[in-house]
């Protein structure tokens, strides 16, 4: 794995939204039922969420939406540019997200991944995470 020295986190800025948006699309993380742009702002409106950014000279490179309900943490679309994959950034991105959790005392950090996605159970099975007997359940409000 090449490692990228220069990588910047933070909290994604409203000049990126529209970056984030293009990056998820290129990730395929994207579904026609959800609103990236109202999934942001939601994001970064509240005290119980925020979306981190990595940047590298400047460019955003990667993100994770990371919310806090009181009782769990949560990451959702978490990104890395294609070209800048395999260099630490996707974990760097995790330990930020974890980080932020374990700031405001979330004792445990959920994650949804699709069952297909065999890439990325492996990479987050390489960070130390496993399969849960959960099942998920839902309901369409909107």
């Amino acid at each position: 794995m090449l490692q990228i020295a220069s990588v910047e986190i933070g909290e994604l800025r409203e000049a990126d939204i529209e970056a984030a948006v293009a990056l998820w699309r290129e990730a395929g993380l994207l579904r026609p039922w959800n609103d990236p742009h109202a999934d942001i702002r939601l994001a970064l409106a509240g005290p119980s969420s925020v979306v981190i950014a990595a940047r590298v000279e400047a460019r955003l490179a990667a993100t994770a939406m990371v919310g806090w309900d009181g009782h769990r943490g949560w990451i959702y679309y978490l990104a890395v540019a294609r070209d800048l994959q395999r260099r630490g950034i996707g974990a760097q991105m995790v330990k930020a997200a974890e980080d932020w959790l374990a700031e405001r005392g979330a004792p445990k950090l959920n994650l949804l991944v699709r069952a297909e996605n065999d890439a990325v159970l492996s990479f987050y099975q390489s960070l130390g995470y496993r399969r849960s007997d959960s099942i998920l359940l839902q309901r369409v409000l909107r």
